[in-house]
């Protein structure tokens, strides 16, 4: 008993240290917890790594290695806060690297969707989804931009163009020969000039027509020799390159080619005839509604359109009445073209042709001579089951920018198929509604030639000074 005693006497001092060493424990835990800085002091304590490695991507930027910026924003741990100027840096890499898929979502970063776009940004970028498929293994995407390009028409595309001259593709070299005159470049390109000289007679014909439209009176002598040498369509385009220079009796000879028995002479006549807008031509082109070749009456009615003038409305009312579908449909969109509102019951009565094509070209008649109505029937146009239907619906109203018509393009743009989904991109490139938010969406499609076709169109938008760029 007396052992226990003792026992316990020399547990005590024991129990005593432990809880005296557990409660310094705990006085420790408690302090560190007092003195430890909440979530955003802690966050604060690791913006040195983010500035030391914002001023690393700056120097690795200064010096073109945009590899190495984008391994650097790749780094960045997934819950960390970038700055803009990091994001910008990755972006601008993105760009310098053509890489306009990636560089999407930085500038989604940079400019949320609650805020007004910023040109300086979105047209480089939209610039670059052109330019970074010019080399595409693919032709089709190759000739998606340069036909794109052409359309725009960019002289600070001059290098990428000339380029084209010398792809493989026919229509990639037509395409970038036309972009060169359309971006006013064609006085100084060496290559241009050289394309007269190409082993395809479309990418000749596109160089003669950009260098008489820039009015390069040196390559007179070329144009007179393709003249009296060819007995083809080539011809007749040198007739209209050299008319364009001033040799105003080439109109004669022009007009001789429409009566010519070769079909592809005749139609190039009055394509020709049709862009040239003499006085004296209306009457070729009228008698051109009635050949016995339905590709030439559809190629005379188109012309008309081109001419513009009211004297065409006969011609293309018995247009409408023709056989041929094709030439009916062509018929139909020259009526609109010209402007006069009386021919708005010729045009509504094709509404109900059998050819549904025909009815959406009517329909493209009708909202050009300001018929809202019609968008009701390019509506039911663009439920249609077949595909081509409805993209032929949504090149209808890229003739007005109703908000109606912008609705049923938003909804073309979810298609399943690719063509209606193209049309619909390229119409509301042509719209002057605020539209910038569906393009956007436009280049994220699967579809590479859909992407290109968005990022036309929003050059086409960001060209109109009285565009509102504010995402809705």
């Amino acid at each position: 008993m007396v052992n226990d005693r003792r026992s316990g006497t020399l547990q005590r001092p024991r129990r005593c240290a432990v809880t005296a060493h557990l409660r310094m424990l705990l006085l420790l835990t408690l302090w560190t917890i007092v003195v430890s800085p909440p979530p955003a002091e802690a966050r604060t304590l690791t913006a040195p790594t983010g500035s030391a490695l914002e001023h690393e991507a700056t120097d690795a930027f200064k010096h073109a290695e945009y590899d190495r910026v984008l391994k650097l924003w790749q780094s960045l741990p997934p819950e960390t806060t970038p700055s803009k100027p990091l994001i910008r840096l990755a972006f601008q890499s993105s760009l310098k690297l053509g890489r306009p898929e990636e560089a999407l979502p930085l500038y989604q970063k940079l400019v949320p969707a609650d805020q007004q776009d910023d040109p300086a940004l979105l047209r480089p970028l939209a610039l670059s989804f052109l330019t970074s498929h010019v080399r595409d293994s693919q032709e089709y995407v190759r000739i998606a931009a340069y036909t794109v390009l052409a359309e725009l028409g960019l002289a600070e595309t001059e290098a990428v163009l000339e380029d084209g001259l010398l792809d493989t593709s026919v229509l990639v070299r037509a395409r970038a020969a036309e972009a060169i005159g359309k971006a006013g470049l064609a006085g100084k390109s060496g290559p241009l000039r050289r394309a007269l000289n190409d082993v395809m007679p479309a990418v000749r014909i596109a160089a003669m027509n950009a260098l008489s439209e820039a009015k390069v009176t040196d390559i007179m002598p070329h144009l007179i020799e393709i003249a009296r040498t060819d007995n083809g369509p080539e011809a007749v385009f040198a007739y209209a390159a050299l008319y364009r220079l001033g040799k105003q009796d080439m109109l004669t000879d022009i007009t001789g080619a429409a009566t010519l028995p070769d079909p592809d002479v005749r139609m190039a006549a009055l394509g020709v005839l049709g862009r040239l807008k003499s006085p004296s031509s209306l009457s070729v082109l009228s008698q051109g509604v009635y050949d016995p070749e339905p590709s030439v009456r559809a190629f005379a009615a188109g012309a008309l359109g081109d001419y513009g003038v009211v004297g065409g409305v006969a011609p293309l009312t018995h247009g409408l009445g023709d056989e041929s579908a094709r030439v009916r449909a062509v018929a139909a969109t020259s009526l609109g073209r010209l402007g006069v509102r009386e021919n708005q019951p010729l045009l509504r009565a094709l509404t109900r042709d059998a050819n549904m094509q025909v009815r959406a070209s009517a329909v493209e008649g009708l909202l050009r001579l300001g018929d809202r109505s019609a968008i009701l029937l390019a509506a039911d146009l663009a439920r249609h089951q077949d595909p081509s239907i409805r993209a032929a619906a949504a090149h209808a109203l890229a003739a007005t920018s109703d908000k109606q018509a912008v609705a049923v393009l938003q909804t073309l743009l979810q298609d399943q198929q690719p063509q209606p989904r193209l049309l619909a991109v390229k119409a509301l490139g042509k719209s002057a509604a605020p539209v910038a938010p569906l393009l956007k969406k436009g280049l994220q499609d699967s579809d590479v030639a859909i992407r290109l076709a968005a990022a036309g169109s929003l050059l086409q938008q960001l060209r109109r000074p009285t565009t509102a760029h504010k995402v809705r």
